[in-house]
């Protein structure tokens, strides 16, 4: 299996390894899979043009490694566990055994309806065991799989499937989340009627007692086709650098980016990072609460889990509902030894009150995770104490849908965890801090633009059909690196502190400051449930800070309230860093993968309320015009 590193000496020599010999590195990781033919070489690149060939000439099937090869020795074992929105339904438990033919009957039905090598399938499903099942499907025939998060509009689901020219879409008619009903097919009929003439057939999955629109010729149930299907079907033979998935990811401006990540070297990475970032046992019970429909779900509930021969878990549901323990309560069902959600999702829990996680004992949690956004102090501090109970070490990842994988974490057991912190680059990667020219950034306690100076397995491939965007967007900005669009610090002991993106620092009278670090310690405040900064034009300081607040409703003095803000910003930061206006808000805008939409904000913040542009495609959409009209503002 995939090489786990144990100790903080054994991470110093992979370290030290993946650097200086880097092709012998990631070849001996590459070696612990199945491969129909191997490669002639392990990597030619060329970063200036975003040009990477990982295990060049190999041949494989990554759903081979997932699934075929762990059957001698653990077929009988639970490969996937799902939970329903409905607490009372039972729990669902699939071995690898059960999950490969229930992927091979979907295969098959794939093939009846014509899908082959090479089509795109857009997915629009929610958190039910089809959606891993049919992913799994389309990598097993070759077909390229695009999830589109279940919760987009028309016009967004739409866009992705233009994009990509999917032949077919796959749905549920609706989707259980919390207590809502939501009508999932007529979205996709909806966005099916806007000039998606790639697509062929709809195939649905039938998730509720409810009638749901039905088109002749081109709709097709899934337990009309996919369950007559043989649990057999021989794996597609895939090139090392085949595309294996399309994930679009949301720019700020202009339409969305389709990352590309090929077979081979995501594979190799997924597994590599699963493996050590949570300290995989073989009997451990791994939960990730993403969304398949974001690269989290994607590498850490599925390829990642799988290659590694874990059981991980699906969650269809949301962590309040039918009250605040939800999560817990799960994590105390199936003892979960390492559990991974995002930051918004714990100061959600926080603000319900420290009674909820006290009452469930959770002796199993090794491990927890933190994704998404960096984890402001306090938040890191209440994960830490009330749900790890000082006992699971929290490992604060940092990465991104382009990366593929976690790049930049501490490791549980191995090196340390610093609040706000994700600390070390794990083997194979190599970040560099520099200055706007590209000047390399030396030493520690120092900031900077944060970049990678040589490629990874599973770096992206390319932007779909549109390589000059790849290209301009990640390896233009500083030759011979790639650019993540973060900024971030390195502390003396040379963790790195990843402190926002580039257009989340703000350059007050010459002064640049992190977003988040202003964020971080307006939270500390303990009537303060969360808060978003962004910069604004500035007559005298080129930009101003402007906070957003969302307090817990226990203001008595509105004024005092926000002098004792500025009070901490000052206090934590400096006087520099205290906010010129602050508006006392009921939420903020966030994307459907719960990233606050800053964008948003700093239209707001500049009075630009005509720029704003569609917001349909927000979590809380209505939460716009509510900022707009709130009058608290100082």
């Amino acid at each position: 299996m995939t090489l786990q590193i144990k100790s903080l000496d054994e991470y110093k020599q992979a370290y030290k390894k993946s650097i200086e010999d880097p092709e012998t590195f990631w070849a001996d990781q590459a070696k612990t899979f199945e491969w129909f033919e191997p490669w002639s070489s392990v990597l030619n690149f060329k970063m200036e043009n975003s040009s990477f060939k990982w295990f060049e000439g190999g041949k494989l099937n990554i759903t081979v490694n997932c699934l075929d090869r762990h059957l001698s020795t653990r077929g009988d074992k639970t490969a996937l566990i799902w939970e329903a929105n409905d607490e009372s339904r039972e729990s669902v438990k699939l071995t690898y055994k059960e999950l490969l033919a229930k992927v091979c009957q979907c295969s098959n039905a794939l093939k009846e309806l014509g899908i082959k090598k090479g089509d795109r399938v857009v997915f629009y499903m929610p958190m039910v065991v089809e959606l891993a099942i049919g992913v799994l499907a389309c990598a097993r025939i070759g077909a390229i799989h695009s999830v589109v998060f279940a919760g987009f509009s028309a016009n967004a689901l739409a866009d992705r499937v233009k994009d990509a020219g999917a032949e077919l879409i796959i749905c549920s008619d609706f989707n259980f989340r919390g207590n809502k009903c939501i009508e999932v097919k007529s979205v996709v009929d909806q966005a099916i009627s806007q000039g998606c003439d790639s697509v062929r057939n709809v195939l649905m999955y039938k998730n509720s007692n409810k009638d749901v629109d039905f088109e002749n010729g081109r709709d097709v149930w899934w337990h009309d086709i996919v369950d007559k299907q043989l649990p057999s079907c021989d794996p597609e033979i895939m090139d090392a650098e085949d595309p294996l998935f399309i994930l679009y990811t949301s720019g700020s401006t202009g339409k969305p980016k389709g990352v590309v990540h090929s077979c081979a070297g995501y594979m190799v990475y997924t597994c590599y990072s699963f493996k050590n970032v949570f300290q995989y046992k073989e009997n451990d019970i791994y939960w990730c609460t993403a969304d398949i429909g974001w690269i989290t779900g994607h590498s850490y509930i599925i390829y990642g889990p799988l290659l590694a021969g874990a059981t991980t878990m699906m969650f269809e549901g949301v962590p309040t509902y039918p009250e605040p323990d939800r999560f817990w309560k799960i994590c105390k069902k199936h003892s979960v030894t390492q559990f991974y959600t995002a930051p918004t999702a714990i100061r959600a829990l926080m603000a319900q009150g420290d009674k909820w996680v006290d009452s469930i004992d959770m002796p199993s949690l090794q491990v927890l995770g933190s994704v998404g956004e960096p984890i402001n102090e306090e938040a890191w501090h209440w994960y830490n104490d009330k749900v790890g109970k000082k006992r699971a070490q929290v490992v604060d990842t940092w990465w991104q849908t382009e990366t593929g994988g976690i790049m930049i974490t501490s490791i549980p057991g191995v090196t340390d965890s610093k609040p706000t912190y994700a600390s070390y680059p794990l083997p194979g990667v190599q970040p560099v801090l520099v200055d706007p020219k590209g000047n390399t950034i030396e030493g520690n306690n120092v900031e900077g633009l944060l970049c990678i100076e040589y490629p990874w397995p599973s770096i992206l491939r390319t932007t779909y059909g549109d390589h000059d965007r790849c290209i301009k967007t990640y390896f233009s900005p500083f030759p011979g690196k790639y650019f993540t669009g973060d900024g971030a610090r390195r502390d003396e002991d040379g963790r790195i502190r990843v402190i926002g993106r580039v257009d989340d620092v703000i350059n007050v009278s010459g002064h640049r400051i992190g977003t988040a670090e202003v964020e971080n310690a307006i939270d500390e405040h303990e009537n303060v449930v969360e808060s978003a900064v962004v910069g604004f034009p500035h007559e005298i300081k080129g930009q101003g800070i402007y906070a957003f607040v969302i307090s817990d409703g226990n203001i008595a003095d509105k004024n005092q309230f926000i002098a004792e803000i500025n009070g901490i910003v000052k206090e934590k930061i400096g006087a520099i860093a205290r906010p010129d206006k602050i508006k006392l808000v009921e939420g903020l805008p966030k994307t459907r993968s719960g990233k606050i939409m800053r964008r948003i904000l700093r239209l707001i913040a500049a009075d630009r309320i005509s720029d704003l542009g569609d917001t349909s495609t927000l979590l809380n959409p209505e939460v716009v015009e509510k900022i707009i009209s709130e009058k608290t503002e100082v």
